[in-house]
């Protein structure tokens, strides 16, 4: 009876070490998963070329005839009556015609001024425009690279998760027909106790 009970506790500790080598082993995810997919580089969308702007229609203004007018003496009418109109009026001639080319040589200028400044407030905008559309394309860049590489991480993210899970199912059915069948080969073991039946 001794020794058919010591075979009865070979029998079961070869159960529990078949039921522990039967167990799955732990895995690498580098040795189920495929490698992990490179990040593309993004392509930015096309851009369609601008409209292109309506004419402009302003034009200098043109100073020419201001320019012909300011001497005033040569107004004066011909003849005895004109000269002696001239030789009355000359001091107030020329103050006019002294102050009338100080006018005009001032217009002409305020309008190359003006003109220089707007040329330059125009090359200002352009450089600041140029550079604000340069970095909303780098923002742009960025963020379908960020997209990218978000879309490459979530793909690899969720074939670790199915892995994980299909490795736990897979592992709790195997444990549950281990034990099952170490359930049934307990009873058996413990019926051929109970019944002092010979080992077959």
């Amino acid at each position: 009876m001794t020794e058919e009970r010591e075979q009865i506790a070979a029998e079961l500790r070869q159960i529990r070490e078949a039921v522990s080598a039967s167990e799955p082993l732990a895995r690498s995810s580098d040795d189920v998963l495929p490698p992990a997919r490179s990040p593309r580089a993004p392509e930015l969308a096309r851009r369609d070329a601008d409209p292109p702007l309506p004419p402009l229609d302003l034009q200098a203004p043109d100073a020419a005839a201001l320019n012909a007018g300011w001497d005033v003496r040569g107004a004066s009418p011909s003849g005895l009556v004109g000269r002696l109109v001239q030789r009355l009026l000359r001091p107030v001639l020329d103050a006019q015609t002294a102050f009338n080319s100080r006018q005009v040589q001032f217009d002409n200028r305020v309008v190359a001024w003006v003109e220089a400044r707007l040329a330059h407030t125009h090359r200002h905008y352009d450089a600041v425009l140029g550079q604000h559309g340069r970095h909303l394309q780098d923002v742009d860049q960025r963020h379908l690279q960020l997209q990218e590489d978000l879309v490459a991480h979530v793909h690899d993210l969720v074939k670790r998760i199915d892995l994980a899970l299909a490795d736990g199912e897979r592992g709790r059915l195997s444990l549950e027909v281990a034990l099952r069948d170490l359930r049934a080969r307990l009873r058996e073991l413990e019926a051929r106790l109970q019944s002092g039946a010979p080992r077959a």
